[in-house]
């Protein structure tokens, strides 16, 4: 394992962040657009929760075979291999004339981004210290909320200028920026995994499934974290319009508002958690102390939906911070495993997450559409359909804290 200097560090992290940025900004953008795809479309909301989730399925589907290309070939050559895939995502996205070829194309743009995190973060693990490991971590989902952040405000302005369409265009342009980026910068890589080891089909995920530290974190990272993102991706901006009765500008300054406040808050993790590390508060503890306050939150905006009006979006806001604790799990998932097996451990896992955005946004959308048809109206359909997310996140919770693990970030 070769550390790299501070400069040359620093210079590999913000390659690395332009390409997250742009993720997280294709990622978010179906948020800020439901209202005029669904208007142009016809979808429902079973409909909305599949087009978002298309990007998270893409995304899903190439988590196993990514970490052992990232630790045989190296972030840099894969990541720019997979981004080539989401140009052609953006600009099949921007042709797109009905929800098969919308979905299509986010399938491609999901395959084309997945590599943005899992790339940077493998090669962390044998670049960075573990104490600059968790602040890189923390930075890069700083990096994220930036992207998210872009794809509120800024895009409701742009709209009305350019159309929904060309915006594809330009993401595609800042997609090919970021790999000409990385390819200057990132360091060239040398496989840690011995030729022998390539060819047994347990040394790919045989050791990562096993491991009992990695099924302790998987339930919260299926449903905690793979909730927060699917409502923070797609599911704040229904809730705020159809249940408090915001207007779409209104639901975009909502998203806005959360995404800010999570870039502030993966900044402070990032001041904050090797000091914290140091004082004996590891990501276990301080996960089993800060999430039940997001159920709490969760539970309020569940039962208060109708009282809550024009705080609804301060609530969202509150819990998106509060469900940030679960962040933790994945670079200390990570730091369980050597670094030989760093790439497949990470992408394992966030195989796990993005599985759970698929499942949560799609399935609060079927929820959706299942409780109206039962007779409820469309704010109880809504509340009922969070109700289950709730009980299943809680029952993840209860699982982490009952498993006992013996293996510990190294």
């Amino acid at each position: 394992m070769s550390l790299l200097s501070k400069r040359t560090g620093i210079t590999v992290f913000l390659a690395f962040a332009i390409a997250y940025f742009v993720s997280a900004l294709i990622r978010g953008i179906t948020a800020t657009l439901s209202s005029t795809l669904t208007e142009e479309f016809g979808l429902n909301a079973r409909d909305l929760g599949l087009l978002a989730g298309g990007y998270f399925l893409g995304f899903a589907a190439t988590q196993l075979p990514l970490g052992t290309w990232l630790d045989r070939h190296g972030p840099k050559r894969v990541l720019v291999c997979f981004l080539s895939i989401a140009v052609v995502g953006c600009f099949a996205f921007a042709q797109a004339s009905s929800l098969t070829t919308l979905l299509l194309a986010r399938v491609m743009c999901g395959v084309g981004v997945s590599a943005c995190l899992m790339a940077p973060l493998t090669g962390y693990r044998r670049w960075f210290t573990p104490a600059a490991q968790l602040r890189a971590n923390s930075w890069m989902l700083m990096t994220g909320s930036m992207g998210m952040l872009a794809s509120t405000l800024p895009v409701q302005w742009l709209m009305p200028v350019t159309g929904w369409r060309p915006l594809f265009w330009i993401l595609a342009a800042m997609v090919g920026f970021s790999m000409m980026v990385i390819a200057w910068q990132v360091p060239a890589w040398k496989s840690a995994v011995p030729a022998v080891q390539e060819h047994r089909p347990d040394s790919s995920y045989g050791q990562v499934w096993r491991n009992p530290y990695f099924r302790k974190m998987s339930p919260i990272g299926f449903f905690v974290y793979g909730g927060l993102l699917a409502i923070q991706t797609l599911w704040a901006a229904p809730w705020m319009i159809k249940v408090a009765g915001f207007t779409s500008m209104q639901a975009a300054t909502g998203l806005f508002t959360i995404n800010l406040a999570m870039l502030v808050t993966f900044w402070l993790w990032g001041l904050l958690n090797p000091g914290l590390v140091r004082r004996g508060f590891n990501a276990d503890r301080l996960i089993s102390l800060g999430i039940p306050v997001s159920f709490v939150i969760l539970a309020i905006l569940i039962l208060a939906a109708e009282r809550l009006g024009a705080y609804t979006g301060l609530f969202w806001v509150l819990y998106c911070m509060s469900c940030s604790f679960v962040s933790l799990a994945q670079p200390s998932v990570g730091l369980a495993f050597p670094p030989e097996l760093a790439g497949r451990a990470l992408s394992a896992y966030n195989l796990v997450i993005f599985s759970g955005v698929f499942v949560v946004q799609w399935g609060i959308g079927l929820m959706v559409d299942g409780f109206k048809f039962i007779g409820l109206l469309e704010i109880e359909a809504f509340q009922a359909a969070l109700s289950v997310y709730l009980l299943c996140c809680v029952g993840s919770y209860v699982y982490f804290l009952a498993v006992k693990s013996h293996n510990q970030p190294r």
